[in-house]
């Protein structure tokens, strides 16, 4: 029997996410742009194709990690390893500079200071181990 517990914050890499997790792992954000006339939109989550036109004619596009604050919850409790260990935490949805709208957690910042439109910058997370690095935002005027 493994003591190990499961971990639920480590995402798994398949052939297609693999460049925006290597693109993470450099400390890179990456978004994926429609070329089909007439389109243009990027996403995030990262897709085969493009949620606006549903042309599969995408690329990945590197983001400039820019962002504001859409809107947040503080989670105070979360049963789940290793979250139950971070509470309290921000989970957040952001707006990407980029135009698309993307779910993550603020870090380096207060709860009392959070503020819808408040810009923020990417970070990335070291989960360890063989895990990839994770995207997070904090306060762009906190940031390096």
């Amino acid at each position: 029997m493994s003591t190990t517990a499961t971990r639920y914050d480590l995402p798994e890499a398949d052939a297609f996410s693999r460049p925006y997790w290597d693109a993470a792992a450099d400390g890179r954000l990456l978004i994926r742009r429609c070329r089909a006339d007439g389109c243009g939109a990027a996403h995030h989550y990262p897709r085969e194709f493009c949620p606006r036109c549903w042309s599969e004619d995408v690329v990945w596009e590197a983001a400039s990690g820019r962002a504001t604050l859409y809107t947040w919850s503080v989670v105070h409790r979360n049963d789940l390893p290793p979250f139950g260990g971070r509470v309290p935490y921000t989970a957040a949805v952001v707006d990407l500079a980029e135009g698309p709208r993307m779910m993550t957690e603020i870090v380096d910042c207060p709860e009392a200071e959070l503020r819808i439109g408040m810009e923020l910058l990417v970070h990335f997370r070291d989960v360890g181990g063989d895990g990839p690095a994770v995207p997070v935002f904090r306060p762009a005027a906190g940031a390096s």
